[in-house]
């Protein structure tokens, strides 16, 4: 039965506490932890006595390594998945991509690569960057592709 003096913290929750100043031969005896003389051994002693200068500061604050770029990358889109997820005339877009999970979101540019080949004829593109590989493709295969998307930096 669940009452006020059943109830125990969870296993590993709890640490046990270390009891100071309860003589020798409990280790933490005489000076209980604290040294011999100074400000930091007595009672109401300041603990942030040291002021560190900013150059400390710096030193001891972690650091973030390496570099992230703020510009956003292309969302990429292999020829053989159009393969999949598009016929024969089908009009490929942001939207289209996106209805086909080949996407996540419409805001981020989308760049279609040349992996895989081609096998879909008169398909067309609008609103996605192309590389060289892929717009050679789309052209053997009599693909459309709007000027606006190769211009599209």
């Amino acid at each position: 039965m669940l009452s006020l003096h059943t109830i125990k913290p969870a296993k590993g929750s709890t640490k046990k506490i270390r009891r100071i100043g309860r003589g020798d031969a409990s280790g933490r005896g005489t000076y209980s932890g604290r040294g011999q003389k100074g400000q930091k051994s007595r009672s109401g002693g300041r603990k942030g006595l040291k002021r560190w200068g900013m150059k400390q500061l710096l030193l001891k604050t972690p650091k973030l390594r390496g570099f992230k770029s703020l510009k956003e990358k292309n969302q990429v889109v292999n020829l053989a998945d159009i393969n999949r997820f598009f016929k024969d005339g089908a009009h490929v877009s942001p939207k289209s991509l996106l209805n086909a999970d080949l996407i996540d979101n419409i805001k981020t540019t989308v760049k279609i690569l040349g992996t895989g080949e081609l096998k879909i004829k008169n398909l067309e593109f609008a609103d996605i960057k192309l590389s060289k590989s892929a717009e050679e493709q789309i052209k053997k295969m009599d693909g459309k592709i709007k000027a606006e998307v190769r211009n599209k930096k």
